[in-house]
């Protein structure tokens, strides 16, 4: 299908809406699943809420400063300073500051309102999955979500990672690729573009 155009409004209202169903979710998790390990290999909850945070309010002198001083390593940047703020905060520190930015519209040098939009989606997944929670995510959102990974490239590289599949939501009115039908729910799809889930379990896994 052809790219969504969605509205700025929209979008920072499906992200504050992320954000406070999100703290709602933090709120009652016990001090030991903060430090159990995310659906992103090596990071913990708490690594995941801190990256979150980061990532809504990061300025450009920050964002270039902390690239600094990962020597330019993206992924190594984004791990370390999610460890380092996470780190020696608390949970209900972290749950206060994720609620005092729900309606906070800023985007980090590079991104978009729909980045902090999948970003919100897909760390909901991470931060849920592992604890067996069920977090659903909103049709229209992740249809908007999906689209913007598969026509982005860095980090996920989405249609050369899924070259000879055809992604068909189940759920809602999208699809792209070429190639073999792979039928899902719009929320297993975007766990397929971002890498997690393998694109052979769609449609068995996950529910939306």
């Amino acid at each position: 299908m052809g790219t969504d155009i969605v509205a700025d409004e929209l979008v920072w209202a499906a992200v504050a809406a992320e954000r406070a169903s999100l703290a709602d979710m933090l709120e009652g998790l016990s001090a030991a699943q903060w430090d159990r390990s995310s659906w992103c290999a090596g990071w913990r909850i708490r690594d995941v809420v801190g990256h979150v945070l980061l990532t809504s309010r990061a300025g450009v002198g920050q964002v270039l400063w902390e690239l600094l001083r990962a020597r330019g390593n993206l992924d190594r940047m984004s791990f370390t300073t999610a460890v380092r703020y996470a780190e020696h905060r608390s949970p209900e520190t972290l749950v206060a500051e994720l609620r005092a930015v729900v309606d906070l519209r800023h985007t980090p040098v590079g991104t978009t309102a729909l980045d902090r939009l999948m970003d919100l989606l897909v760390h909901g997944q991470d931060i849920a999955v592992p604890l067996g929670l069920r977090r659903v995510m909103p049709v229209d959102a992740t249809r908007w979500a999906v689209e913007r990974v598969w026509q982005m490239g860095r980090p996920f590289h989405a249609q050369r990672a899924l070259a000879g599949h055809r992604l068909v939501a189940t759920d809602t009115e999208w699809s792209a690729g070429t190639g073999a039908a792979v039928p899902a729910p719009i929320g297993e799809l975007l766990l397929v573009v971002t890498g997690r889930l393998p694109v052979g379990s769609a449609g068995r896994t996950v529910s939306s």
